[in-house]
């Protein structure tokens, strides 16, 4: 009599086969490879060319407080775009099919999340380079810069985990469109574009107790070497918050949807 066994899922693996096929959708996605382009350049010449000079700051040290900002702005919206994608594959029935399949379907996630990484460190790469070309004089050590390059990391990987759970719950891939347009507004109730002290009294409160003022803030401290105050331990609180309750969530959901 012949001993059957049967193969177990290799996590390792088939997350690393995962993350191939979402950066070849990446690539093969032509409107989004146009808009991760030209939405961090757009951003940061708008920004600085158009209203840089209404500023008391100036525009060349509009650009120095503005970067971090647009940096942050156009890595939250890059990450937004996870949950469009987890949505497309819930919805197109691509899942049903892998979880008879001899792959780990969770590797699926995964593959989604670490794609997202990967896309938006190339575009926050177009920002600082645009940056740079405009004027922007960052005063960061060697160290500096690896401390923002893992805060950024963080950052996105915290937001495409909370994307991820938005892809989960949304019926349409177009609902979970709408997740993004709400990262990209967040930012401008922040301290990204102009000083908090500079707001209406009744939206300081709403600058200050927001995830994106502090992470903000201490980005903007290592790259040019400001005050970081408190900012440092509330980012890290709302990178790591966000991170352990969206991965919470969307293991939970992920149970949910073989059901």
């Amino acid at each position: 009599m012949t001993n059957l066994s049967i193969e177990r899922p290799r996590p390792v693996a088939d997350s690393l086969i995962m993350i191939g096929r979402s950066m070849r959708h990446t690539v093969r996605n032509v409107d989004s490879l146009l808009i991760g382009i030209m939405l961090p350049v757009m951003l940061m010449l708008l920004m600085t060319t158009v209203f840089g000079g209404a500023m008391e700051l100036g525009r060349d040290h509009y650009v120095n407080f503005v970067a971090p900002g647009v940096i942050l702005l156009c890595a939250g919206y890059g990450a937004s775009l996870t949950a469009m994608s987890v949505t497309h594959d819930m919805r197109e029935g691509i899942i049903r099919r892998f979880r008879t399949m001899n792959v780990l379907p969770s590797a699926v996630l995964i593959g989604h999340v670490v794609t997202s990484v990967v896309r938006n460190l190339v575009s926050t790469t177009l920002v600082v380079v645009s940056a740079l070309v405009i004027g922007f004089e960052p005063r960061a050590t060697a160290l500096d810069w690896l401390a923002a390059t893992g805060l950024v990391v963080l950052f996105v990987l915290a937001l495409s985990w909370l994307s991820a759970v938005v892809g989960l719950i949304a019926r349409t891939v177009e609902g979970a469109a709408s997740f993004g347009f709400f990262l990209l507004f967040l930012p401008y109730l922040s301290s990204a574009f102009v000083p908090i002290g500079t707001l209406p009294d009744w939206l300081q409160p709403v600058a200050r107790h927001q995830p994106f003022s502090p992470i903000i803030d201490l980005l903007r401290g290592l790259l040019l070497g400001t005050p970081i105050g408190d900012s440092g331990w509330m980012a890290m609180l709302w990178c790591g918050g966000i991170l352990l309750v969206s991965g919470s969530a969307a293991a939970l959901l992920w149970r949910r949807s073989r059901d």
